[in-house]
């Protein structure tokens, strides 16, 4: 019988517990194939070395039932587990409409978060149909499965108990398009690398207090961006060209920044970064890097000098969401299919743009607008928002050593 036509048929629930070996699952199978029985649905979880499996199974031809059930125990008791079947009619209840992915990460990931985060989908009129552990460390990350209700009341309802929570949580459609080949684009400054790039500059020019006024005069909102780039980049003025090298070698990785790239380009995720920094340094992180889109601001040179000036087009707030669009198109990717990561509020139209905007260790107002935000310092913990397992992680660091 087709499983599809089992809804208002007789089936048997068959519940197999006990400590987890190999051959369990196809020694069930095997005994149950006697009696002639289709199978409806499987369910296998194994914690801490101890399994459960469920099989949905249809009835077995009249007069046979009492002897399956004899025989089913005989076998799990032969195999030192225990077994449970339960009569019923038909399928699993059928989920409701709209179906999402949460991913909690949790560092510990406590009883009080977990609890919380599931009374929130509840009150949400969500029902949870599976969880999954994906990672262990650096951070404990779990995903629900959740149907019946829209993905968007649900992300508003957890994001919002989250950070009283101290957990991250990211809230997702389901559906194939998540595994889709996509592409990530990310900022640079505090977001790939640990550093700010003009500061280290700046630091070889002597004018880091200089810089830092500016900056904080664009925090204020007495500069735009554009105003307060070039205010900075004109103390650079006169600054021999090979301090470009030296700034390179100090730029410090994100940690976490190479497995994440790794393990994307390993799924065949296109990675690309913007900036409102420089293309002598973006170029050359994104040939060690092996990206494969980098845009930023460039520095100009004269005669072995820095002159002061930016050339090209700049890449401010608006104009790295319209590169995120950019990258889109040139790689075939629809845009809803698009993850943006950024600390800052320059990143802001950028996070807002992509499918999937991730505010990483971001400012409040960035957490607050972005779809989901991660408060680790390790980068590669947003692989687990796009449901990467850690087992996955590392396959992809054994196939590649740095």
């Amino acid at each position: 019988m087709d499983a599809s036509q089992t809804s208002d048929v007789p089936t048997l629930l068959v519940k197999i517990f006990g400590k987890d070996r190999p051959g369990i699952t196809a020694g069930l199978f095997d005994t149950l194939a006697a009696y002639s029985v289709d199978v409806v649905d499987i369910e296998q979880v194994v914690t801490r070395g101890r399994i459960v499996l469920c099989a949905l199974v249809t009835e077995p031809p009249k007069g046979l039932e009492g002897d399956l059930r004899a025989t089913v125990h005989t076998w799990a008791e032969s195999m030192k587990m225990q077994a449970e079947i339960i009569s019923g009619i038909g399928d699993n209840r059928p989920r409701g409409l709209g179906r999402s992915l949460v991913t909690v990460l949790g560092h510990p990931l406590t009883s009080e978060a977990t609890a919380a985060i599931a009374s929130r989908i509840t009150k949400t009129g969500g029902n949870i149909d599976r969880i999954f552990r994906l990672a262990k460390y650096p951070v404990t990350a779990v995903e629900f499965a959740v149907s019946g209700v829209a993905t968007e009341p649900l992300r508003t309802a957890l994001v919002t108990d989250a950070a009283r929570l101290g957990v991250d949580v990211a809230v997702v459609a389901a559906g194939l398009y998540r595994r889709a080949q996509r592409l990530v684009v990310m900022d640079v400054d505090s977001t790939l690398i640990q550093d700010e790039v003009i500061e280290l500059f700046a630091a070889h020019a002597g004018c880091e207090d200089k810089v830092a006024e500016v900056t904080a005069a664009a925090m204020r909102g007495e500069l735009d961006f554009e105003q307060s780039l070039h205010a900075r980049v004109a103390l650079l003025e006169g600054l021999d060209a090979s301090v470009v090298d030296k700034v390179r070698s100090e730029v410090r990785l994100t940690p976490g920044a190479r497995t994440l790239i790794r393990t994307l380009k390993r799924l065949g995720y296109q990675v690309g970064v913007v900036s409102g920094g420089f293309t002598q340094v973006t170029d050359d992180l994104k040939e060690r890097l092996g990206l494969d889109f980098a845009q930023a601001n460039t520095l100009e040179i004269v005669d072995g000098k820095l002159t002061g000036r930016v050339t090209g087009e700049i890449v401010d707030r608006a104009g790295k969401a319209r590169l995120l669009r950019r990258f889109a198109a040139e790689a075939g990717v629809p845009l809803s299919q698009t993850v943006a990561i950024g600390d800052g509020a320059n990143d802001l139209d950028m996070l807002n743009a992509a499918g999937l905007g991730v505010a990483f260790n971001a400012k409040p107002v960035v957490r607050e607008a972005a779809h989901t935000a991660v408060n680790f310092p390790f980068l590669d913990t947003v692989l687990y928002l796009l449901g990467v397992t850690r087992e996955e992680v590392e396959a992809a660091d054994t196939l590649d050593v740095d």
